[in-house]
């Protein structure tokens, strides 16, 4: 049995758009009955990470384009209302953006907003560079700790020393469940913690898998 006081917090930075982070994220939840740890959830922005590449495809282009709005809805959300709301609130984006496949547009916002009990007229808030200060410093805070060749989630716990650790990941398809997923955040502290440690890497196979 623990404690609140013997639990660790994990710090989760997230773009909502993004996929792999919405598995990742689910993972976490999972972790969180098996593990003695509670998520605190941040905000990050593929859009930001990605300014001025003008290699990248242009459907990936577009994709960060409308990329902004949800992650200024979620910046301001948190400063309306406190950091609270941001986990309920990325569960509702990211089941209505992939779970069921909506678009990234207002109506979508919008309903998330309600549902995660928050005031619909927020999403106004994904058509101004109000929020942008902040949204980059969160960004900011993430993803210096693991670097700018990374993406999102950017994930940050106290390792089996007490020492912080910081990674990019895991990328993992569909979420594991149950003992499976506390095994996984065993060995991810593991080679996390590990001094010198950077990569374990193979080439995807398959698309995530929202099961």
């Amino acid at each position: 049995m623990t404690t609140a006081d013997s639990r660790k917090i994990a710090d989760f930075w997230f773009d909502p758009i993004c996929p792999w982070a919405w598995m990742t994220s689910r993972w976490m939840l999972e972790v969180e009955q098996l593990r003695p740890v509670d998520t605190k959830w941040h905000v990050m922005s593929l859009s930001v990470l990605n300014e001025n590449r003008d290699e990248l495809p242009q459907q990936y282009k577009d994709l960060l384009a409308k990329g902004w709005g949800p992650v200024r809805v979620l910046i301001a959300a948190a400063q309306l209302h406190g950091d609270k709301v941001l986990g309920p609130l990325y569960t509702e984006l990211g089941t209505r953006f992939h779970n069921q496949g909506l678009p990234n547009e207002r109506a979508t916002i919008e309903a998330a907003l309600v549902a995660a009990g928050l005031p619909a007229e927020l999403a106004d808030a994904a058509d101004t560079d109000a929020y942008d200060e902040a949204l980059r410093a969160s960004h900011q805070e993430g993803i210096s700790l693991v670097g700018e060749d990374v993406g999102t989630p950017v994930i940050a716990v106290d390792g089996p020393d007490g020492d912080r650790v910081a990674f990019f990941g895991p990328v993992v398809t569909p979420t594991p469940r149950g003992e499976a997923a506390a095994r996984l955040w065993d060995g991810t502290i593991l080679v996390a913690s590990t001094p010198g440690f950077y990569e374990i890497k193979r080439t995807r196979t398959a698309g995530p898998s929202f099961e």
